[in-house]
């Protein structure tokens, strides 16, 4: 989508710098107010008060963040606005973003590991705890690791595809590598509904399914990432040389199959 011709006009002539300055816009606001609404419509559904203030909530979400990314998307496509200075900095946001996600699994890992190496009294000074029947990491979890690995394969195929400027072989990889997703997260599904123990059941089920469920909830935004990358390139905005959106959205799905390792190696086979 191209500018005006006076718009480009005036930019070319009262620009003194390569940064591009946001147009003002109401869904940093109203995105806010509706992740505001899922948080009280959460505790509300926990407790079985009212169901209807998550669901306001989840569609005024998806809502704004679509018509926040509409607009992203368009403006990545007017001329002279993302130019290399601000795909650098899109860049480096990225890579900050992926270091707090960082962060954030590390407190995961560290309370997992803080707590499996120092028992102590409560638990017996055994673990896991007495009475908890582990999930066989041979099972579903290695065939999600496959999953995930091959995942990884796909969209560096898609990735290379699209620097080569071969845009069938692109969507095909980008196609494979949601697939893998969504196939990932229903097999997920149904480890926890088949699992051996429940939430409420002491520290080790609360540690696995904090770890293994916010992975699943990085694996679910990665897919949509990706899925919207997909139709991005279906659609041409999404070009050999110009394709920030695409190459964080690999950052970040590889970020999601690395920590799936960790997940695997230290809370299901470790």
């Amino acid at each position: 989508m191209s500018e005006h011709p006076s718009h480009q006009t005036e930019n070319h002539n009262t620009k003194k710098h390569p940064f591009h300055l946001v147009d003002p816009s109401p869904w940093p606001l109203t995105t806010t107010i509706s992740v505001l609404l899922v948080s009280i419509g959460a505790v509300l559904s926990m407790h079985k008060i009212d169901h209807i203030v998550l669901g306001m909530g989840l569609i005024t979400l998806l809502f704004n963040l679509y018509m926040w990314w509409r607009d992203v998307s368009k403006e990545s496509n007017e001329v002279g606005v993302h130019t290399k200075e601000v795909q650098t900095g899109l860049k480096l946001g990225m890579g900050l973003f992926i270091a707090s996600e960082i962060m954030l699994f590390a407190a995961f890992f560290w309370g997992y590991f803080y707590t499996a190496l120092f028992p102590g009294d409560v638990l017996g000074n055994i673990w896991p705890p007495k009475g908890i029947k582990t999930i066989d990491p041979l099972g579903l979890p290695y065939f999600n690791t496959l999953l995930l690995l091959l995942s990884g394969t796909t969209l560096t195929w898609s990735h290379y595809s699209l620097s080569a400027g071969n845009r069938l072989d692109t969507l095909k990889g980008l196609a494979l590598t949601v697939l893998l997703g969504v196939i990932f997260l229903i097999i997920q599904m149904i480890e926890y509904l088949h699992a051996p123990f429940h939430f409420k059941d002491g520290i080790y089920p609360s540690l696995f399914y904090m770890t293994t469920g916010f992975h699943g909830f990085h694996v679910l935004v990665g897919t949509i990432f990706l899925a919207v990358c997909f139709f991005r390139v279906y659609r041409n905005t999404i070009t050999q040389n110009h394709h920030v959106g695409f190459e964080t959205a690999a950052w970040y799905w590889h970020f999601v199959d690395v920590v799936w390792l960790f997940l695997f190696v230290s809370i299901y086979w470790w």
